[in-house]
């Protein structure tokens, strides 16, 4: 498994047979590198997104790619590109991957202020792993059942703060809920008000390993 920071919140995950872009943010991102857009879409197969926040969904229509998202969300994309609409607790299978729906802790609503369902994370399996992508929210008692039932191996947690949970509650979560192997910060170093570096979670996790890459720089785990 293939994970590209793209800045803020924003991932690509090479997994299996498919490439999957989360929450890709590039128009506007003060983060993303001018002139890399086309490296970070090439091959994707599929958009998935979070919510309905302009950081997180503005730029999914004008990609040309499926996307899979909330329900609402979806019905608010039209008929601009192909989508897929499920909630939480729903599975769909992308080639050899599943994605399922799971809950977060946040708000939501579209670009222009339309409503779009409400907020989730996904959790992400193929390769024989499973991978938990938090998507925007706090610590929540949910994260108990989800570690339980899905044992993912690998987390992107947002961890910036002020929006979301920050690099200490991020890694108490990690540390409460789950048994990861690897987790990956997000949702940081994008605004002054967000955390600029990921050291309170790599000092808090000592026993887990914690990836820092650069904007679109690739790691594999």
């Amino acid at each position: 498994m293939k994970i590209t920071w793209l800045g803020h919140g924003s991932f690509r995950i090479e997994v299996a047979d498919q490439v999957l872009l989360i929450d890709p943010w590039f128009t506007g991102n003060p983060v993303f590198p001018e002139g890399r857009k086309d490296e970070a879409v090439a091959g994707a197969t599929h958009v998935l997104l979070t919510h309905g926040h302009g950081d997180h969904a503005s730029d999914a229509a004008s990609l040309g790619l499926p996307v899979a998202g909330m329900v609402e969300l979806m019905s608010w994309l039209g008929d601009k590109v192909e989508t897929t609409g499920f909630n939480k607790g729903g599975t769909i299978t992308l080639g050899q991957v599943k994605v399922t729906m799971v809950n977060a802790v946040h708000s939501s609503s579209s670009p222009d202020g339309k409503i779009a369902g409400s907020e989730s994370g996904f959790m992400i399996s193929g390769e024989g792993k499973t991978l938990y992508f938090s998507g925007d929210t706090d610590i929540m008692a949910d994260m108990e059942w989800m570690g339980e039932l899905h044992k993912p191996d690998i987390g992107i947690l947002c961890a910036g703060g002020h929006y979301t949970m920050d690099m200490e509650r991020a890694a108490w979560a990690a540390k409460r809920y789950f048994k990861f192997r690897t987790v990956i910060p997000g949702h940081y170093k994008t605004f002054p008000a967000l955390a600029q570096s990921a050291d309170a979670m790599i000092a808090a996790l000592p026993d887990v390993q914690v990836l820092t890459p650069e904007v679109m720089e690739t790691v594999e785990v």
